[in-house]
């Protein structure tokens, strides 16, 4: 053990990296409650759970890298990108956990937030009203029925880990519940559009392609201001507001 590095660090939580353990502390019990028992039912790879002493939880490292990052290239190869395609699939056709998610809202919900969110935006000067309610627009296809299933709920990129073209575990379940499918695959794909047919390759059924740019536009518009609250710049090549223009 050389040094602790810190993951990531806001006001919600914080993870630091201690030699091959990782520590995730949160302020809120109930978020590490769903992550150790969303890693418990989900069948695909995740981390082994050391220890857990609130607010704290300790996991092991796990083997291999990242698929690639937001604002960054990918440094998985597209068999890698079709495998995590697969490993999700099988994740979604998993009975549902016994709790609905933390942030399942209803479509209602959802409409309010997202135009708050849209309005704030454009009144604060932070994004152009063009840009904003052109992507208000195409964020309309997400807010459609849809069947439960199981998700990761937050399955960004840098939350899948890949050793060659397998996938060696999942991260980060914290967010885990009964949600919308294509919600993943789009989170998943964010900033990487280039790796969406090897994802839906892996996946194996058809998905509605207006569906996951709706929930691009749709997620980076919701995370736009708390990013910049909480430190992080979805200002950055590649990142937030790059996929929203890519909408242009």
């Amino acid at each position: 053990m050389d040094e602790v590095k810190v993951v990531v660090a806001h006001s919600e939580r914080a993870t630091l990296r201690v030699g091959d353990v990782f520590l995730k502390v949160d302020a809120d019990q109930a978020r590490l409650d769903v992550e150790v028992e969303a890693m418990s039912l989900a069948p695909v790879p995740t981390p082994e759970v050391l220890w857990r002493k609130a607010p704290v939880l300790a996991i092991a490292a796990l083997p291999g890298t990242a698929l690639g990052r937001l604002g960054g290239p990918s440094t998985g190869s597209s068999a890698a990108w079709t495998a995590a395609g697969a490993a999700i699939r099988k994740l979604h056709d998993a009975p549902l956990p016994p709790w609905a998610g933390r942030r399942r809202r209803s479509p209602d919900e959802l409409v309010a937030e997202l135009d708050g969110e849209c309005e704030s935006l454009v009144t604060n000067g932070v994004l152009p009203a063009d840009l904003v309610n052109r992507n208000r627009r195409v964020a309309e296809a997400a807010l459609r029925p849809w069947t439960p299933v199981f998700t990761h709920g937050d399955l960004q990129i840098d939350h899948v880990f890949v050793d060659g073209d397998e996938v060696t575990g999942i991260i980060d379940w914290s967010e885990a519940g009964r949600g919308d499918a294509l919600f993943d695959l789009a989170t998943l794909t964010l900033g990487h559009e280039e790796h969406l047919d090897d994802v839906i390759a892996g996946y194996g059924t058809d998905i509605d392609l207006d569906v996951i740019h709706a929930w691009w536009s749709l997620r980076s518009l919701l995370g736009v201001r708390w990013l910049v609250e909480h430190g992080f710049d979805p200002f950055a090549p590649g990142c937030e507001v790059d996929v929203l223009r890519s909408r242009m």
